[in-house]
């Protein structure tokens, strides 16, 4: 089996219209494809394609991330806004809900330690905390997306959940996603730093294979 490549084309055909001139890994070149235009003759997919283009084009270059979320949000008609968000960004959390409100927007906040619930409950040993010897309450994605569907959000805002946690969040959502922050606690929450520093200061921590030493009961 080919495996779709776009990662390593350098043509981009799929971009500029140029079908045929696509490289033979090129997904449309492989045949069995899910291309289907009807797959967006639903009416709410139609909306939400339709509105995420629009708001594309309206602030491209212009509007902050912060801008398009809110802007994508009204477009859609959705006045109450859920926010998922780490403990450990409880205080860019708190400043986003004062700008989301400030906006007209009703919003419902879960942060990811909501029910206090001890790792233990999960099976994880002390050895397996941050911090052993300490009490150290679990993630708990699935409570957050229960509590912010039983709040009736229109759209659920992603602010620096665990890799896994916001996987976990995403599988339990009621409402449709969106991610403001993706969680990187080496780079202040910036993971393509990684990438752009791939060629130097970072090229040996994400070139060289890594085992990581296993901890008792993994």
């Amino acid at each position: 089996m080919q495996l779709p490549n776009c990662a390593d084309c350098d043509v981009y055909v799929c971009r500029l219209g140029h079908p045929e001139h696509a490289r033979d890994d090129c997904p449309m070149c492989l045949g069995n494809t899910p291309f289907n235009a009807a797959d967006y003759a639903d009416p709410r997919i139609n909306a939400l394609s339709t509105t995420s283009a629009r708001v594309e084009s309206a602030g491209y270059m212009r509007w902050t991330r912060v801008e398009e979320t809110m802007e994508f949000a009204r477009r859609l008609g959705v006045q109450r806004l859920g926010l998922a968000f780490c403990a450990g960004l409880r205080q860019e959390a708190k400043v986003l809900s004062r700008i989301l409100k400030a906006n007209g927007f009703e919003v419902a906040s879960a942060c990811c330690k909501t029910g206090a619930m001890p790792k233990e409950t999960l099976g994880l040993r002390d050895e397996d905390k941050v911090r052993p010897g300490q009490f150290e309450a679990m993630c708990n994605p699935i409570a957050q997306a229960r509590l912010l569907a039983e709040a009736e959000t229109g759209l659920n805002v992603l602010m620096g959940l665990c890799v896994g946690h916001d996987s976990l969040f995403i599988a339990h959502s009621k409402a449709l996603v969106t991610c403001l922050v993706a969680k990187d606690r080496v780079l202040a929450h910036n993971p393509i730093g990684a990438l752009n520093c791939s060629y130097g200061y970072w090229h040996d921590a994400l070139y060289t294979r890594h085992t990581a030493p296993q901890q008792a009961g993994q």
